[in-house]
């Protein structure tokens, strides 16, 4: 009998634990469910004989040292701050790990010392990242063996609201953690376009965005992500002339979003004084001139040139900044102020279902030297608000993972990414059967 520690038990997990539950009997498995919280963990379980659920806590060294040398692979559902802690013990105690998140310079630099070992770190193993590397690879690889030649690779992913729960003026809602929204794309976006290195600054990141028609769901709008070059790494594509990854969301999102961003309110390393009794209005006033006998909404407009667009007065109008309801935040920063305001309206209703979209665009030249392009695209719509489209996606690839490596279909050591064979190849074939699949469409350019 083999046994699996998940460690976690959040959002995130439930397909992941459903999948290694529901294969438990036919290979012979026993499944600890570890969280901080034994009642989470026993939900997870739900009464299955073949699993148990038990109070985890990393950062109790002798517990959970013993615990997971009594487990066989260890599949880590932890903050990623915590993944390196993790990875450690099970080096040291040569037990397998496996994650969704991303390898860290904390992850990567045991890449040795888990080869000595003879310990697979397997890494990256959900939707972006995860079924980004796996799907790309496939197509990649294909190209590379059919003697073509790379020219341009454009990736995208968005985690967004279902067209039918599709009802507010941003046509968006948060489908995963609300802080993330909030302060994603800070720093500097960095791509190559051409043979030409491209940065974008954080306050420019929102003016520069593509826009996409993906599958039957219509226009998209991408903006790039913050750093696209390090994966000519990890995809083997070293000297490519154009290669570009971006997050996607509906059009007009950017434009509106942008009027956050030129005012400061997604910076979250200053508090805001007396923040818990400030209103909404006061606190947008706060970053405009001081003209007492002016509306914040006009000073706004001025300010801003976004904000003087109809469509995006009407959608920061909903949301509801130059209302004069209290903050009630003590000590908050803007982001988190903005934050609060946020999940008040971009909360998904009861009956809600999200959707996840990825595409991929290959332009490569064929050995016979013709120009082609690979258009390939992913459209998966959450089931209801337990098995979100994220949830799925994130827990899915893993749990198939799990399976590969315990039956023996995965034979690699060290830090490693699902860009091999033996990983993409069988994960892809199963997430078929779940309905997570690529539409893949081949053009001749010029």
């Amino acid at each position: 009998m083999k046994k699996i520690l998940i460690i976690g038990a959040g959002l995130s997990t439930i397909s992941l634990i459903e999948y290694l539950l529901e294969n438990a009997e036919e290979n012979d498995w026993q499944i600890t469910v570890g969280d901080i919280s034994e009642e989470n963990a026993r939900r997870k379980v739900n009464g299955n004989p073949r699993g148990s659920a038990k109070v985890f806590d990393i950062t109790d060294d002798l517990e959970s040292w013993n615990t997971i040398a009594n487990h066989d692979v260890v599949v880590s559902m932890l903050p990623a701050s915590l993944h390196h802690l993790v990875a450690e013990k099970c080096i040291d105690l040569r037990k397998p790990m496996l994650t969704a998140s991303y390898a860290t310079d904390k992850i990567k630099a045991l890449d040795e010392k888990a080869k000595k070992a003879g310990v697979p770190i397997l890494m990256e193993l959900g939707l972006d990242p995860g079924i980004d590397h796996m799907s790309a690879m496939k197509v990649i690889n294909r190209i590379k063996d059919e003697g073509g030649k790379l020219n341009s690779f454009y990736s995208f992913t968005g985690g967004l609201i279902a067209p039918e729960s599709d009802n507010n003026p941003w046509n968006y809602k948060f489908t995963w953690n609300p802080r993330n929204v909030v302060v994603a794309g800070q720093g500097v976006s960095q791509f190559i376009l051409n043979g030409r290195y491209k940065y974008i600054p954080y306050h420019r990141l929102f003016d520069r965005v593509m826009t996409r028609k993906i599958l039957q769901y219509g226009d998209f709008e991408v903006y790039a992500n913050r750093d696209s070059l390090k994966y000519r790494e990890i995809y083997g594509l070293d000297d490519i002339p154009s290669l570009y990854r971006g997050t996607v969301r509906k059009p007009g999102f950017a434009k509106a979003w942008n009027v956050f961003v030129r005012l400061g309110l997604t910076e979250d390393d200053y508090i805001i004084e007396d923040s818990e009794n400030m209103t909404y209005r006061q606190f947008i006033n706060a970053y405009m001139n001081y003209e007492p006998n002016v509306p914040v909404e006009i000073k706004l407009q001025e300010y801003c040139s976004n904000a003087a667009d109809p469509v995006v007065f009407e959608k920061l109008k909903w949301l509801g900044i130059f209302d004069n309801r209290k903050i009630g935040l003590k000590k908050a920063t803007p982001a988190q102020i903005l934050q609060k305001l946020l999940e008040e309206k971009w909360t998904m209703d009861p009956e809600d279902k999200d959707m996840i979209v990825m595409q991929h665009e290959f332009k490569y030249t064929t050995k016979s030297n013709e120009d082609k392009m690979i258009v390939s695209a992913m459209a998966y719509i959450g089931k209801n608000q337990e098995k979100t489209a994220m949830a799925v996606t994130v827990g899915l690839p893993l749990a198939i993972t799990t399976k590969l490596l315990l039956t023996g279909k995965i034979n690699l050591t060290g830090v490693n990414l699902p860009v091999h064979k033996q990983i993409y190849e069988p994960v892809l074939e199963e997430l078929e059967k779940f309905n997570i699949n690529f539409e893949e469409k081949e053009y001749m350019m010029g």
